[in-house]
């Protein structure tokens, strides 16, 4: 059974930065996909950026291109999401997600099989 653990969310002023971790575990396989959703308050969720593993080849919804960097580190089973130059707009609870097994990239929530519990991002100006 793949578990997703998230941590690192906080409050953070404009401008700042945080970096979101997600602990997995249940599967040892690369061709897996993983991901960060995010979803605001009355909104949808949305995809915000995802990695394929076998090939480490990464994905952005454009909102967050050149602030947000995601990665993963192997030894650690652990995806993170370094964000920088946060915006009030990036305020939202921030999910794990993982499709198992994967054979490309994807940030469709449909395809997605496991979540986290999901962390909160607030940034206030």
């Amino acid at each position: 059974q793949v578990q997703l653990v998230e941590s690192g969310g906080d409050s953070v002023q404009v401008g700042g930065s945080l970096r979101l971790s997600c602990l997995a575990s249940g599967y040892t396989t690369t061709n897996a996909c993983m991901a960060w959703f995010r979803q605001a308050p009355g909104k949808k969720r949305e995809g915000v950026a995802a990695l394929y593993i076998a090939d480490g080849s990464t994905h952005y919804a454009d909102s967050v291109k050149g602030r947000f960097t995601i990665s993963r580190d192997n030894a650690k089973n652990t995806l993170y999401l370094q964000m920088n130059g946060l915006k009030p707009e990036d305020t939202a609870m921030y999910y794990c997600a993982a499709v198992v097994p994967a054979y490309g990239l994807s940030l469709a929530e449909r395809e997605f099989d496991y979540w986290g519990q999901g962390t909160q991002v607030t940034v206030s100006s």
